[in-house]
């Protein structure tokens, strides 16, 4: 691969990146406003929901409210990730793009539950210090910090994933066109080494 090919490769990639970034700064918010907005909604966010029958841990609000958190922002992440980021709207069916999206963002969910419970159980070597968290205000919710751990270690394998399995219909399409440099820039390795007709 030439020099030049690989300079752009990077730099198209670092666009990415900071677009993904944005989006996801934008999709933070939007977590946390529902997460918040759930709380308030519903009971004490540490009450237990469902005993679960292996060991003291159980199924709790804040496990709830992660949730619903993730679907909305999910959603709206993919959406612009989708116009924006990875452009591939006109590449591919809306469904075909999401469910892969969703399977990604749910797997990382289910990360993002194990992590939370860690920061949130009291008994946990995680846990996050009640000395300074004690629920008592907006700025001093454990809920609210665990969360955003929770996206800040989540986030970048989701870019990851999503890159390089979820919107690979763009990559495809420059394929099918006969366009191996754009493909290549989307992340296409092997489309560099075509040989030209």
């Amino acid at each position: 691969m030439p020099s030049s090919a690989l300079v752009e490769r990077h730099r198209h990639n670092v666009v990415l990146l900071v677009r993904f970034g944005v989006v996801g700064a934008s999709g933070v918010l939007v977590n946390l406003l529902t997460l918040i907005l759930v709380k308030r909604l519903g009971p004490g966010f540490d009450e237990a929901v469902l005993g679960l029958p292996v060991g003291e841990f159980n199924l709790r609000w804040y496990h709830v409210y992660s949730t619903i958190a993730f679907f909305v922002a999910n959603l709206w992440n993919f959406q612009l990730n989708r116009s924006w980021t990875f452009r591939s709207a006109g590449h591919a069916a809306w469904w075909k793009e999401y469910l892969p999206f969703l399977a990604v963002g749910l797997a990382g969910q289910a990360i993002g539950l194990a992590l939370l419970t860690s920061l949130l159980h009291p008994h946990s070597l995680l846990s996050l210090p009640t000395s300074v968290l004690d629920d008592s205000n907006g700025f001093r919710t454990r809920l609210y910090w665990a969360q955003l751990i929770v996206i800040a270690v989540v986030t970048p394998l989701s870019f990851v994933i999503n890159k390089l399995w979820t919107f690979a219909a763009v990559r495809t399409h420059h394929q099918e066109l006969g366009d191996p440099i754009h493909a290549e820039l989307l992340g296409d390795e092997t489309a560099a080494s075509t040989p030209e007709s």
